[in-house]
C-alpha cells in the first residue's frame, strides 16, 4: 500500500479569508491567486457548501514546483434572509503528486 505523504506548501494572496458582503443584489468576484511554492507537483482542488451561490473557477488543477495560478472566486446575487441556504464557505485543499493521481489527471 503507497504510503500517504503530506501535500507540499500551498500558498494563496489575499493569505487570510475573502468576505462577500452586501449588497447582494449583484455578482461580486474576488480573485485568489494560488501559489505551490514546494519542489513537487501539487494538485488542488476547491471546495463548497453552496455551489448554488459560489462559483470557482478552475475548480481544481495540478501545479508545477513554484508554478501560481489565479482563480476567480464569485459569489452569485441573492435575496439576503429570504432564503432557507446554510452559510456558504469554500476550502482549498492540496495534495502531493502520487502514482495514482498522476494517472487520473
Amino acid at each position: 500500500m503507497a504510503q500517504s505523504v503530506p501535500p507540499g506548501d500551498i500558498q494563496t494572496q489575499p493569505n487570510a479569508k475573502i468576505v462577500f458582503n452586501a449588497p447582494y443584489d449583484d455578482k461580486h468576484t474576488y480573485h485568489i491567486k494560488v501559489i505551490n511554492s514546494s519542489a513537487r507537483r501539487i494538485g488542488y482542488g476547491i471546495k463548497t457548501t453552496n455551489m448554488k451561490r459560489l462559483g470557482v473557477d478552475p475548480p481544481c488543477g495540478v501545479l508545477d514546483p513554484k508554478e501560481a495560478v489565479l482563480l476567480a472566486v464569485s459569489c452569485d446575487a441573492f435575496a439576503f434572509g429570504q432564503e432557507t441556504e446554510p452559510p456558504s464557505s469554500s476550502a482549498v485543499n492540496g495534495s502531493k503528486e502520487t502514482e495514482w493521481f498522476v494517472r487520473v489527471f
